[in-house]
């Protein structure tokens, strides 16, 4: 067999760094080039170093404590992602105050959404306004399709004229057979054409006339209320009301064009298994796939096949997103798509994810939130950590001399892989960086120099009962590594349960902490140990005044192998 070193050829040394090379030009690409128009991205700061914007959301009704709990739960699910954003949700009496960092105004209005969504069939539609004569198309109006497995014909949608506006299409994503004749788009039988408005009944017969007067989409309908309907008011478009399931309803689509007689809802959002964004293949735009459960998925299908050649409204807190006709049965998910960008994407995705709030909100005035720590106070934390490392790289250079330099080195390379990939994850993910994140990055130095100090004392160990450096770097690793592993281990599996029994700012260390271990273990790998691996084959590595190397009779490292040693290595048989 060879001896140790003698497959760690500078071939092999090579291919570590070229991995690793690999890796930094990976990431600091996506960082270069990821950022808005073309500037590199930066970590995002957390609500403590950078502020941001902050809503008291007020319960339209009287609320018990379990609604509150369980508000705030969906809330905090909802602004948090993966629980990195570091915003903040808590309860001040009965009101909820929402603190986003660096959040607009608009998007934190838009944590209080009830997030109903429903299925409706369109019963009858009419120009949005009492007034107008036709409804006001707006092309940026999103629209719902579906994305489903292939069926044996396929037939495009046609919206009606009268809901051109908002709708999309319900089909399936299918090419004809390879041995049937290409069809054209089956044109469905033309949806039922908007009624005329009814007139409100005599006196006795009709609703009030204050339930005309105020009425509003999402109200249970009666002829009255849908002809006073009017959906060029705000308070009718911009979503957040409630709506009976159970009920037929009226509704106003989120362009203010079409006002709509809808059915009960045939599925509701308890059917929704989860949503997420992402880009289409083709057009490059944003959308929103819908997954239903097994029972909402049955439901989803009959809903399509009762309303084959009619209009099904897609209801989001009382708001139709779109209104397609139904030409065929459909088996597959619904795919919510329009003039999203991918924050609209994402918050509609976590809206219908996350489920619908247990009570009814107001937001209140958004206001903008001072960061709680100084510049001052900020710089005097970075200042510590800074000191710290500079006493650690001190430490490394008077105790292991020349061995220090690769710590030296390790910890850079460590920082710049930390740096990248915090900058990224606030780009996919919103990990903001706050003041406790910044802790678990610096706890973390300590556990990659304890990878240093593990390897580089067994390094010594070896030379010390004979042995050479060069031979001596194989079997510290060997025997160093598996010390290494548990130590990062230990402290990764720490990292997963402190992160998901803790909130707030706990998870951002926890989540920061778990980052660095994984680092460090690909800087140990894939530079320190080939690094070390690499200096060990220059004669002054076995220098005892530049690296403090010990022999075994306390001088001199051992320079070359006992010739029985060489002898044994000379005749054995060369690894395969």
């Amino acid at each position: 067999m060879a001896r140790p070193g003698a497959s760690r050829g500078s071939l092999h040394v090579g291919r570590y760094f070229a991995v690793l090379l690999g890796i930094l030009v990976l990431l600091y690409s996506i960082v270069f080039l990821a950022g808005p128009k073309n500037t590199p991205l930066t970590p995002k700061l957390g609500l403590d170093l950078q502020g941001g914007a902050s809503v008291i959301l007020q319960p339209k009704t009287q609320p018990k404590q379990s609604q509150l709990d369980t508000a705030v739960e969906i809330i905090n699910r909802r602004v948090n992602g993966l629980g990195v954003a570091e915003a903040e949700v808590v309860t001040q009496g009965n009101n909820i105050v929402v603190s986003v960092p660096g959040g607009s105004r608009d998007s934190i209005r838009s944590l209080a959404t009830t997030a109903q969504l429903r299925f409706r069939e369109v019963l009858e539609a009419q120009a949005g306004s009492p007034t107008s004569a036709q409804p006001s198309a707006n092309p940026s109006a999103p629209s719902v399709t579906t994305t489903i497995n292939p069926q044996p014909s396929a037939a495009a949608v046609k919206p009606s004229p009268a809901g051109r506006a908002l709708a999309g299409a319900l089909t399936a994503d299918a090419s004809p057979s390879p041995a049937a004749s290409p069809k054209t788009a089956a044109s469905p039988k033309p949806a039922a054409s908007p009624k005329p408005a009814a007139s409100p009944k005599p006196s006795g017969t009709a609703s009030p006339a204050a339930d005309a007067d105020g009425a509003r989409t999402g109200d249970p309908y009666t002829p009255a209320a849908f002809a006073a309907l009017d959906c060029s008011k705000e308070e009718n478009v911009r979503g957040g009301a409630n709506d009976e399931p159970e009920q037929e309803i009226i509704a106003c689509s989120s362009d203010g064009g079409e006002k709509y007689h809808l059915a009960k809802a045939e599925v509701v959002g308890t059917d929704v298994k989860g949503a997420s964004a992402q880009r289409a293949q083709v057009t490059g735009e944003w959308q929103i796939i819908v997954n239903f459960t097994g029972k909402g998925q049955r439901k989803f299908t009959d809903l399509t096949v009762k309303t084959v050649n009619k209009r099904v409204a897609i209801v989001l807190d009382a708001v139709v997103l779109s209104a397609p006709n139904i030409n065929e049965r459909i088996d597959g998910d619904a795919q919510i798509s329009g003039s999203f960008d991918r924050q609209s994407a994402q918050d509609l995705a976590n809206t219908l994810k996350y489920g619908a709030l247990p009570l009814s909100f107001q937001p209140g005035q958004v206001e903008v939130v001072s960061p709680t720590l100084g510049k001052d106070q900020l710089h005097a934390g970075l200042l510590a950590g800074g000191l710290g490392l500079i006493a650690v790289v001190i430490y490394s250079l008077l105790y292991y001399r020349a061995l220090g330099v690769v710590t030296v080195l390790s910890l850079a390379l460590s920082g710049l892989l930390i740096y990248a990939c915090t900058a990224i994850l606030g780009k996919q993910i919103g990990f903001a960086l706050s003041l406790a994140g910044i802790a678990g990055f610096i706890v973390a130095v300590g556990i990659t120099a304890d990878s240093f100090v593990v390897f580089f004392e067994r390094l010594k160990d070896e030379i010390r009962e004979g042995r050479t450096p060069r031979s001596a770097v194989d079997r510290a690793w060997v025997r160093a590594r598996r010390t290494i592993l548990s130590a990062d281990t230990v402290s990764f599996l720490a990292a997963i349960i402190l992160y998901f029994v803790s909130v707030g700012g706990v998870r951002g260390f926890a989540f920061t902490l778990g980052l660095s271990t994984l680092l460090d273990v690909v800087v140990v790998f894939l530079f320190t140990r080939p690094l070390v691996s690499w200096l060990s084959r220059f004669p002054w590595f076995s220098n005892h005044k530049l690296t403090g190397f010990i022999g075994p009779d306390g001088g001199e490292p051992v320079h070359r192998a006992p010739a029985a040693a060489a002898s044994r290595r000379a005749t054995a048989t060369p690894e395969v």
